[in-house]
C-alpha cells in the first residue's frame, strides 16, 4: 500500500455581522498556507457567509473523492450547517479556527467559539470533530492540518487493500490468528486465502526462467549470491515471482505466508528471501501468515512512504540499555547499514537459502503493532534509536536504544499481552499514528 497523496476537501464558513474585511484576509493567509501542504485541495476559495451556499459547497465536495473534510471556521457561526454537512459526512471532520489579539476591543472572529458549539452539538448527536486552533502562518497549525489528512487518506486506502494469505499460521502462533470478518468490518480489508500447499503446488509449476530477473536482482545486491545453494536460491527466487504475480495480477496490497515448515519441507528453500523482496517492492509480506502484521506494516508504510520491516523484539540487555529487534532476514535492504556490504545467508535453524543478511543502519525509528492483547482491539506504538552495531545475530537485525529503559520496556510489552511481531519503519510518525488509531476506533497502546 503505497503512500497516496491525501484529497482535502476545504469550505470556509462565517457570519457577516463580524468584521469580514479582517475574516477575508486571515481566510487567504489560510489558503496560501494551505497550498504547502503535499495534498490536493479540493474548493473554493471563498467564505460562504450563507448557509445554502456552504451546503451546496458541500455537495460539490462529497462527489470528489475527499478523504477528509477541513472546515475553516474564519468567524462565529451557529452549529447548523456543520451539523447538517456532519448528518452526510462519511470522512472525518476536521475544523480551524484562529486566534484573537487581545486588544480591549471588539471580538471580530469568535472562530472558536463557533466551533465549541458545532463539538457540543454533535457529541449529542454521537458525532465528532477534530479542531486545529492557530494562526494561519502557524507551522504548527499547518502540520497538524497535514497529518490529519494523511491519517484519513491511510484510513480509506486500508479500507480498499485486499491481503492474500498463504496457509494457517503454525500451531502454538496464537498472535497471527485473525477472523476475516473482523477485518473487513472493522478497517474494510479483505483476506484471501491459499492453502499452503497448493501454493507450493503453483510454484513448482512456474518455469524456471521466472527466477532469473529476481536473481539478477539479488546478484547486484549480493556479491557472495553465487555461494548459495543455487537450486534452493532459485526455488526462493521462483516463490517470490509467484507472490508477485499474484499481488499484482489480483490487486493484494500485502501477503501473509506459512513461511515454516512446509516451505521447507515440501519444497526445500526458505521464504524470507521471497519477503523480503516484496517488502522492498511496497507489498509488505508476512511471515506465520500473521495477516496482523501485514496490516499494521501497511498502515506503517503509508504514514512513512518507505519500506518496512515485520520484526521480533529478540534481546533486552538492561546494562547498555539496549534492544535487538531480529527477523530471519527480510528486512527491505533499503534498511541496510550502508557501511557493511549486504549478504545472502541461509536460514539458520533449517540450512537453507535465501535470506538476506545485515545490520540495520543507525536512525530514528517508530514501531507500530495493531495488537489483539487482552482480547481488544488497539495500536500500540513506540519510539526509539537504532544505533550503529555490528550484527547482532544472523539475518536482518538491529540494536536499538528506546525511548524508555529496555527493562521497562520488556515488562510493559508483557504486562500489556502484546505479539512478537511489530512493525518498524525509520523516522517518527507517531503523530499521523494517533490519528490512524482514533479514525479507526483503536484505543492507544503507547509503550514509550
Amino acid at each position: 500500500m503505497k503512500q497516496r497523496k491525501p484529497r482535502i476537501g476545504v469550505i470556509a464558513v462565517g457570519r457577516s455581522t463580524f468584521d469580514v474585511a479582517y475574516a477575508q484576509q486571515v481566510f487567504d493567509q489560510a489558503w496560501s498556507a494551505l497550498q504547502r501542504l503535499d495534498a490536493t485541495l479540493v474548493g473554493e476559495p471563498r467564505i460562504h457567509y450563507e448557509a445554502d451556499a456552504a451546503l451546496a459547497a458541500y455537495a460539490m465536495l462529497k462527489a470528489s473523492d475527499i478523504d477528509l473534510l477541513l472546515l475553516v471556521q474564519v468567524t462565529f457561526t451557529d452549529a447548523a450547517v456543520i451539523t447538517a454537512i456532519a448528518e452526510k459526512l462519511e470522512v472525518p471532520l476536521l475544523v480551524w479556527t484562529f486566534p484573537e489579539q487581545r486588544t480591549g476591543g471588539r471580538l471580530r472572529l469568535n472562530s472558536f467559539c463557533g466551533a465549541n458549539l458545532a463539538a457540543h452539538t454533535l457529541s449529542r448527536r454521537g458525532k465528532t470533530l477534530e479542531n486545529v486552533h492557530g494562526a494561519p502562518d502557524s507551522d504548527d497549525g499547518l502540520r497538524a492540518i497535514g497529518d490529519a489528512a494523511k491519517a484519513a487518506a491511510i484510513v480509506r486506502q486500508l479500507a480498499r487493500s485486499r491481503i492474500l494469505v498463504v496457509g494457517d499460521h503454525p500451531v502454538g502462533f496464537d498472535a497471527c490468528n485473525y477472523r476475516a470478518d473482523e477485518l473487513r468490518e472493522r478497517f474494510g480489508v479483505e483476506t484471501v486465502t491459499t492453502p499452503v500447499s497448493a501454493f507450493l503446488d503453483s510454484v513448482k509449476a512456474l518455469p524456471d526462467a521466472v527466477a532469473d530477473e529476481p536473481y539478477a536482482r539479488r546478484a547486484r545486491d549480493f556479491v557472495n549470491l553465487a555461494e548459495m545453494d543455487q537450486v534452493a536460491t532459485r526455488k526462493t527466487l521462483k516463490a517470490y515471482a509467484a507472490l508477485k504475480s499474484r499481488a499484482e495480477t489480483e490487486d493484494f496490497a500485502g501477503v501473509a505466508v506459512r513461511c515454516w515448515p512446509e516451505f521447507f519441507t515440501e519444497y526445500g528453500c526458505a521464504a524470507c528471501g521471497a519477503l523480503a523482496l516484496m517488502n522492498e517492492d511496497g507489498r509488505p509480506g508476512g511471515c506465520e501468515a500473521d495477516v496482523f502484521g501485514v496490516i499494521s506494516s501497511l498502515v506503517l508504510q503509508s504514514a512513512s512512504g518507505q519500506g518496512v520491516f515485520n520484526t521480533d523484539l529478540v534481546d533486552i540487555d538492561p546494562v547498555s540499555d539496549t534492544v535487538v529487534f531480529w527477523h530471519c532476514g527480510q528486512a527491505p535492504i533499503e534498511m541496510a547499514d550502508p557501511d557493511v556490504a549486504p549478504r545472502a545467508a541461509i536460514h539458520s535453524n533449517r540450512q537453507l537459502p535465501l535470506l538476506s543478511e545485515f545490520a540495520l543502519r543507525p536512525g530514528r525509528i517508530t514501531l507500530c503493532r495493531i495488537t489483539q492483547g487482552e482480547g481488544r482491539l488497539r495500536m500500540m506504538l513506540s519510539g526509539g534509536e537504532m544505533l550503529k552495531a555490528p550484527l547482532a545475530f544472523s539475518g536482518t537485525s538491529g540494536v536499538a536504544r528506546l525511548d524508555i529503559p529496555a527493562d521497562q520496556y520488556r515488562a510493559r510489552l508483557l504486562a500489556q499481552g502484546m505479539e512478537h511481531h511489530s512493525s518498524l519503519a525509520y523516522g517518527e510518525y507517531r503523530p499521523v499514528l494517533r490519528r490512524v488509531a482514533r479514525h479507526l476506533g483503536l484505543e492507544l497502546l503507547e509503550l514509550t
